[in-house]
């Protein structure tokens, strides 16, 4: 089941009855409620928002998601369940204890994945992939070619033109991306934890102030999709250049947007939830492959 996402931005408290998410806004006064079964990811954006600490620990219960916003509206942090799989000390042993040449190969895996689908989003975006396919073909164990940095170079070029700059506090439509991208971690994060894995150790990352090294790793062949959803929004609306309301909802529908998982098609985070769970199987030993997503085009 597609869990829901809940986007908070007016006043309110939010509490827990009878496994329900009890929602009181406060300006108009009115009570809703919610399954917190139905629950996989939360953004609270109001500062004026309270939440009770029965709330919060039914929603680490069902593995929800929390993220809140800043002053500026800006996701800034996040709560997740330490103890979402039962076998989790086994998976952490497994994980920390992977050898450098499996880091190697599981990377080689996620570059070419995020490659591939960057090649997919040009394919669609623009009516050719460039050079992307073959750049993919060539990464080594480790990307010790850096073809992840040869093929940024390209994309970003044919998908934003010439003078489209990436940089994370740079000009629109870089915002669009951010905002994304912080989405993406939170949901790549809630499926890793899921699995049993620690988020902040990495197969690549590993800044030692980064508390999301393996959600970075993992995101990596996902971000496309919120590259593909930033050009669209970008096309749609021309001179846009704050991130209204309606377009951060539009932002976090892209958790249920269809990616191809072998011979099926699945919603973003239940394709996430497998990525998670394959990394977890490769750790074990129990499979060589990690299973990702790819852009439908």
């Amino acid at each position: 089941m597609i869990k829901r996402t809940l986007y908070f931005t007016k006043p309110a408290h939010l509490s827990v009855k009878d496994k329900q998410l009890v929602i009181a806004l406060k300006e108009p006064e009115s009570t809703s409620k919610v399954p917190v079964e139905d629950i996989g990811f939360m953004i609270i954006e109001n500062m004026q928002i309270t939440l009770s600490t029965p709330l919060i620990e039914k929603l680490m219960d069902n593995n929800v998601a929390v993220v809140f916003c800043n002053s500026k509206h800006h996701p800034q942090s996040m709560l997740l369940n330490m103890e979402g799989h039962h076998m989790q000390t086994e998976v952490y042993r497994h994980q920390v204890n992977a050898s450098e040449p499996l880091k190697k190969n599981l990377w080689k895996q996620t570059v070419i994945a995020k490659i591939e689908n960057q090649a997919k989003v040009l394919e669609k975006a623009t009516g050719n992939p460039a050079s992307l396919p073959s750049l993919a073909k060539q990464v080594k164990s480790g990307d010790s070619n850096n073809r992840e940095g040869m093929a940024a170079r390209v994309y970003w070029k044919k998908l934003f033109g010439n003078d489209f700059i990436r940089d994370r506090y740079g000009e629109w439509p870089n915002a669009l991306r951010n905002y994304g991208y912080i989405v993406l971690r939170a949901a790549m994060a809630r499926a890793l934890t899921g699995s049993g894995l620690l988020p902040s150790f990495g197969i690549f990352h590993r800044n030692r102030f980064n508390a999301f090294c393996l959600a970075d790793d993992m995101m990596e062949p996902y971000r496309p999709l919120v590259d593909l959803l930033a050009f669209d929004l970008y096309q749609k609306y021309p001179g846009m250049d704050v991130l209204e309301k309606e377009i951060k909802a539009e932002i976090l529908q892209m958790l249920s947007a269809d990616v191809q998982m072998k011979e099926s098609t699945r919603p973003l985070m239940i394709a996430l939830t497998h990525t998670s769970a394959s990394l977890a199987a490769c750790f074990k030993g129990e499979k060589k492959n990690i299973e990702f997503g790819a852009v439908i085009v």
